[in-house]
């Protein structure tokens, strides 16, 4: 029987792992964030009334096939508009997923046929099916409002978040919770700690779902450090927040060990303020995976996308390899 892999998070991160995991025989579930605000999110819930779909997307997307119909329909649903008013800097699967919605009366149901058009490998679960918000509490006593606030921070980037949470609490998707519980590992990251993957555990019953897993629970470290979010963090200190929000330890943290390349390191220090995260993890208290999980490629960004991503990424085919030989064994 194939093992049973949740994969939690949301954005290029949890793409990455999707990707590389679909190869092999192992029943996939990705729960995504629904906090995002950012980009055509805000479009998506200000003027259609909907939860945001940039995160489905992506996770459809990396679920399914890569040749032949399967490859032409994901250049279609990644398609970005741009030009034209009101949806340029828009993918087109962002559209095809509010207009289904629309058809067929649901969110859930939108998602369900997309994954059946895509044809997918796994599933694809939003955490929460009611619209909230992420805040953030920093110290100074400033709050923000909104993913993309704190993605992308208009205060000193350096300061310390002391508290995050949703604003309204909402309870979680039933089909997570369920996922969740049968699961034989659940992977979490890589991606920006406090937008990314922070929001799934936030809702209602994500958090003691996976800290009464008996599952094995994997933590993939981003490769920099974020401003505005993780500015002077350590490896240790993202896995200590994760686990206080958890309330149960970590078994396996994934850290490169790659070498960076030093034009693309000047960028993020001059550019986006952001730093190689040191690995200072004690090798006593974790199942410490290290190795080359840097992909090749270096991703310019699309002068049509209107938010900030990543140019350094994970390799979707070296995490897997590593992830599916501890599942293994």
């Amino acid at each position: 029987m194939a093992k049973k892999v949740v994969v939690l998070g949301g954005g290029t991160g949890t793409f990455a792992v999707l990707s590389g995991l679909k190869k092999y025989p192992l029943d996939i579930t990705a729960i995504v964030t629904m906090a995002d605000s950012g980009g055509s999110a805000r479009k998506e819930r200000d003027e259609f009334g909907m939860l945001p779909v940039s995160d489905v997307r992506k996770a459809l997307l990396a679920l399914s096939p890569e040749d032949g119909d399967g490859g032409f329909l994901r250049d279609l649903f990644n398609y970005r508009f741009s030009e034209g008013v009101g949806v340029e800097g828009t993918t087109f699967g962002n559209l095809f997923l509010v207009a289904l919605s629309n058809v067929l009366g649901s969110q859930e149901k939108a998602i369900e046929e997309a994954a059946r058009i895509l044809q997918i490998k796994g599933r694809v679960l939003p955490v929460a099916m009611e619209e909230t918000n992420l805040v953030a509490e920093y110290d100074e006593g400033i709050t923000v409002v909104g993913e993309h606030g704190i993605d992308e921070p208009r205060h000193d980037g350096r300061l310390a978040i002391r508290r995050v949470y949703l604003l309204p609490q909402v309870p979680a998707n039933p089909k997570a919770i369920a996922a969740i519980k049968e699961a034989d590992a659940i992977i979490i990251g890589p991606g920006d700690l406090y937008t990314s993957l922070l929001p799934t555990l936030l809702v209602g019953g994500v958090s003691e779902a996976v800290r009464d897993s008996k599952s094995s629970k994997f933590f993939i470290l981003n490769l920099m450090s974020r401003y505005g979010q993780t500015h002077g963090f350590t490896a240790s200190r993202h896995a200590s927040v994760l686990e206080e929000h958890l309330q149960s330890p970590l078994t396996h943290i994934l850290v490169n060990t790659a070498e960076l390349p030093l034009e693309i390191l000047q960028y993020y220090a001059t550019s986006e303020k952001s730093f190689p995260i040191e690995n200072d993890l004690p090798e006593d208290r974790y199942e410490l995976v290290t190795g080359d999980f840097l992909s090749g490629r270096t991703f310019r960004p699309d002068p049509s996308d209107k938010l900030k991503r990543s140019l350094l990424r994970h390799d979707p085919e070296k995490l897997a390899k590593a992830l599916v030989e501890i599942l293994e064994n």
